[in-house]
């Protein structure tokens, strides 16, 4: 289970945040394109941050096209009072299609979603692309794209196949839940393909004496390995095994080796 990789030559090195979506299908781990993206990337985090995908679910799926999350959740899930409802939005932020370095909507990115027609309209909404869809970055400024997959792409390729291949099927609820993927073909509400975002972010200091210093937000109940490499392509040199406490950890290369490549992974 990859988390991050960083490369640590002589300076301060932090990758795009990482943020791991988890579904029951599996788990994406996406790295955000802070440096190029940045008001996309921090609308993204607030949402997540806030509480405000608490209990969402994948809500619009077009196979070999989209699938498309952060519109809708579920009120009092778990309970006979369960009902769906809007994620709650912030005001819609500038269309960052064109700011930094551009990224073309290409199979396994992660875009923002908005008003059809309305450039600077995107909010909570966002999806990823299942195939090269590159029509859309010609689309009213762009679709921005602020993420790319950086494992679970076997999750997104569950959504190629036109259902109900791979035992993910699609409901229509009547609009705009008329294209929603649900794991039965007599679904409940706990059929949903529900998500739950957990932030991840790994970064490298060299200190004054050559050392470094690799710190990372741990999950808690999963091993976290750092590793370090000094070719590519690479072979994994066990550096620190730990527990995760749940918070930011941080473990010391005490070797004075500019060269020295960064991973930290986590397993069960």
């Amino acid at each position: 289970m990859w988390i991050g990789v960083i490369a640590s030559m002589g300076l301060i090195a932090e990758a795009g945040t990482l943020a791991r979506f988890r579904t029951p299908l599996g788990d994406v781990d996406v790295e955000l394109l802070d440096e190029d993206k940045p008001v996309t990337v921090r609308n993204f985090l607030t949402y997540v941050q806030e509480g405000r995908y608490r209990d969402s679910f994948f809500h619009r799926w077009v196979p070999n096209f989209v699938v498309q999350g952060g519109g809708f959740m579920v009120r009092h899930r778990g309970t006979t009072n369960s009902v769906f409802d809007f994620v709650p939005t912030l005001p819609p932020i500038v269309n960052e299609y064109s700011a930094g370095r551009t990224y073309s909507n290409t199979y396994g990115t992660l875009a923002m979603a908005r008003v059809g027609g309305q450039t600077n309209s995107a909010s909570s909404q966002w999806f990823f692309n299942l195939k090269h869809n590159v029509e859309l970055d010609g689309v009213d400024g762009g679709f921005t794209v602020f993420g790319r997959v950086i494992r679970g792409t076997n999750v997104l390729n569950l959504f190629v196949a036109a259902p109900p291949a791979n035992n993910v099927f699609r409901v229509n609820l009547g609009s705009p839940l008329n294209e929603l993927p649900v794991t039965s073909a007599r679904p409940t509400i706990g059929d949903l393909v529900f998500f739950d975002v957990t932030l991840l972010q790994v970064a490298v200091e060299r200190g004054s004496d050559g050392g470094a210093s690799i710190s990372w937000n741990a999950e808690s109940n999963l091993v976290h390995l750092v590793e370090y490499t000094r070719q590519f392509p690479p072979v994994w040199t066990s550096l620190i095994r730990t527990n995760g406490n749940g918070g930011r950890m941080t473990a010391k290369d005490p070797a004075s080796d500019p060269q020295r490549f960064y991973r930290v992974r986590s397993e069960p």
